[in-house]
């Protein structure tokens, strides 16, 4: 038999939803919120705008703010950009939230559990080993690759590290693409 990949598949990360924020409430001391909807609060003062994108606590429904721009200068906003927070769009909702530079200066921290979801080819050869695999994320989703393998290929997290080939650490999250090679069973 040779030692070559007989087959490639795609494997695709998706996200479902936008992720949980791991953020303290103030009232009810709660460790979740969601952005719900998705909406901006834009405020004018004179000649300077205040942007925030609004929380809810998942728990007591408290709305929190979370800084986007402060005491901006309308003419540093891009048009494009402007009109998106005035029309709460959700592809710009969702970059800020997915944005680590944002996360790190508004302190929180994304769960990822249940927003994403594993899209695999539904037919798995049989008799073709080994199998090489190609994952792909559409999102940053933080995630052990054993735990996804084990997930796509319905086998035990020992049975994946024993049969698995890859040069990814199998046991440390990732939200890069990589690629793994199967070996038959015995």
């Amino acid at each position: 038999m040779s030692s070559q990949p007989h087959i490639v598949l795609p494997w695709v990360v998706r996200r479902t939803r936008l992720p949980l924020l791991s953020l303290r409430c103030v009232d009810c001391r709660s460790g979740s919120a969601t952005t719900g909807a998705g909406r901006f609060r834009v405020n004018a003062n004179g000649k300077l705008l205040d942007v925030w994108l609004l929380v809810r606590c998942v728990s007591c429904d408290r709305t929190s703010k979370l800084a986007v721009h402060e005491r901006t200068p309308v003419s540093a906003f891009d048009p494009v950009e402007l009109r998106g927070y005035q029309l709460n769009d959700p592809g710009l909702v969702a970059s800020r939230l997915l944005d680590p530079l944002f996360a790190r200066r508004n302190r929180y921290a994304l769960d990822w559990t249940g927003a994403w979801q594993l899209i695999t080819p539904s037919a798995w050869p049989d008799d073709a080993w080994p199998v090489h695999v190609d994952v792909v994320f559409d999102d940053p989703v933080p995630v052990r690759p054993d735990r996804l393998i084990s997930r796509g290929l319905r086998l035990s997290r020992n049975e994946v590290l024993r049969r698995v080939k890859c040069g990814v650490p199998l046991r440390r999250p990732t939200a890069a693409g990589f690629s793994f090679t199967v070996l038959a069973g015995e």
